[in-house]
């Protein structure tokens, strides 16, 4: 079937040509043409669900078929666009060890939402498609959407998907955020930079760092993953996965800090990072975050992704951090308060319950190991 550039007169090539110098005019850090052919890897997506990895996150089961599918989330599709966007320079945290204690934020979640950066630009980036091409359709989307990014991405030869199952452009890392415009108007596939389809080799580096055993070769058990507990997980977080949790406040980014492509190397030029990615924080208070109110937690958070988890769920989760420091250094300049306040959150009748929960389940864990007095 021809597609909609044919009928539109231009030829493929020179329309992809001009698609991709557009979207570096809107400053995407990496861009590529895929076809908008089903995923090889249905019945691999099929099986993982069908095993529960997906965790509570029953929103990956709904409209799997346009998962699966580009053709079937968009009739006629042709063409997939793929944009990357980069949030992070591979630079480690500095962690102070005798201040207050705080929690850290994954990285991605630290500047402006790039749920809106992103898609800010993509619907840009279709405007000016569609003003070109009446005749075709095109459907810009993130993560949001129900499609493949990270495979479609890799088609696209914007990278390779390496063990922890993120996009990794080799030299460059895994600090990658990926958005789509899917369209019926026809386009020339870009070819991979990387040939091959396995940028890891014989290195799992993040398989033996990762601090709740997530990780298997190209795939995560997110039921297991600090990423999902601490933002998609509505329940308690079970006591195991509570003491690997360590200071991940909001998600986690043990895998990608320990990738040899992902940490930050003086030889090694970054690619450009857009400014609306640019760190407010790195990380909150344990206490500031266990005085909230939702006032207080909507100020704080306004703009960001860090939004995604509720008022409660970012208590439970201070409480989980606190306890994991307060029995790795009990003697921090706040620990008397902060053994204060979840004793105290523990014995509000007004609070959460799942907040209360997880304040008495932290004290347990402090009285069994001899540091709560």
């Amino acid at each position: 079937m021809k597609g909609d550039a044919d009928r539109a007169g231009g030829d493929p090539v020179d329309v992809t040509r001009m698609v991709l110098e557009t979207c570096r005019n809107l400053e995407f850090t990496l861009s590529g043409i895929c076809d908008a052919s089903p995923s090889s890897h249905a019945d691999e997506v099929r099986a993982w669900i069908s095993a529960g990895r997906h965790g509570s996150m029953e929103w990956m089961e709904r409209r799997l078929e346009e998962r699966l599918d580009p053709g079937v989330y968009l009739p006629g599709a042709a063409s997939m666009i793929v944009v990357a966007d980069r949030y992070h320079d591979g630079r480690r945290d500095r962690i102070d060890s005798n201040g207050p204690v705080r929690g850290r934020i994954a990285r991605y979640a630290r500047g402006r939402d790039y749920h809106k950066v992103l898609k800010g630009r993509l619907v840009k980036l279709a405007r000016a498609l569609s003003a070109d091409h009446p005749a075709a359709t095109f459907r810009p989307c993130v993560d949001t959407a129900p499609i493949l990014e990270r495979e479609h991405a890799m088609r696209a030869g914007l990278g390779l998907v390496g063990k922890n199952t993120l996009l990794i452009e080799p030299g460059h890392g895994s600090w990658l955020l990926l958005g789509a415009v899917v369209s019926t108007l026809r386009l020339e596939p870009t070819p991979s930079r990387h040939p091959g389809g396995d940028p890891c080799g014989t290195c799992t580096r993040c398989i033996d760092a990762c601090p709740t055993d997530a990780i298997t070769p190209f795939s995560v058990d997110a039921n297991r993953c600090i990423a999902y507990t601490t933002i998609e997980h509505r329940g308690d977080i079970a006591p195991d996965l509570a003491a690997s949790t360590g200071d991940w406040l909001f998600g986690c980014d043990v895998c990608q800090e320990v990738c040899p492509h992902s940490v930050r190397k003086k030889r090694r030029l970054p690619l450009s990072i857009h400014s609306d990615y640019a760190p407010r924080r790195d990380g909150l208070g344990l206490l500031e975050v266990l005085g909230w109110d939702d006032a207080a937690r909507n100020t704080t958070l306004e703009g960001t992704a860090a939004r995604r988890a509720t008022l409660w769920m970012w208590k439970r989760n201070a409480l989980v951090c606190a306890g994991n420091a307060l029995l790795r250094s009990p003697g921090r300049s706040d620990a008397e308060a902060l053994r204060a306040r979840i004793e105290a959150i523990a014995e509000d009748s007004q609070e959460n319950a799942a907040v209360r929960r997880t304040a008495a389940s932290v004290l347990k864990r402090l009285v069994d190991s001899g540091e709560a007095t």
